[in-house]
């Protein structure tokens, strides 16, 4: 049983080496290596948002609009769990009640918290 399972093992990785090579070898003579003239005037277009682009995709990018996006999915979510809480609150237990306001008690804390931290202001 062992040597039917060492086969099926040594024909996968031989049929995966054999695709790697042979996707390398097409790759070599299907495509150029060199930057031609037409890829310089594309990247110049304009992007599907209509703006050109106006510098390098390799300069640094502002860690505030990663905090935005953040905060965003965050309170995103809060307001995704309090459209249900407003169908079902007249029929949940007291602890279930406690439980809800604890949650969020704990988001407008943490959202007072970035406030004053300056995590808002441009």
């Amino acid at each position: 049983m062992l040597k039917s399972h060492l086969f099926i093992l040594f024909f996968f990785f031989f049929t995966i080496s054999l695709l790697s090579f042979i996707l390398y070898i097409l790759s070599m003579f299907l495509f150029s290596s060199g930057v031609t003239d037409e890829l310089q005037i594309e990247r110049l277009y304009a992007y599907e948002c209509g703006f050109n682009s106006f510098s390098d995709s390799r300069d640094p990018f502002d860690i505030k609009f990663y905090l935005v996006a953040v905060l965003f999915l965050i309170f995103d979510l809060e307001v995704s769990f309090l459209f249900p809480l407003s169908t079902v609150i007249v029929s949940l237990s007291f602890f279930e009640l406690v439980g809800i306001i604890f949650f969020l008690i704990i988001l407008t804390v943490g959202f007072i918290y970035e406030w004053k931290k300056g995590g808002l202001d441009w």
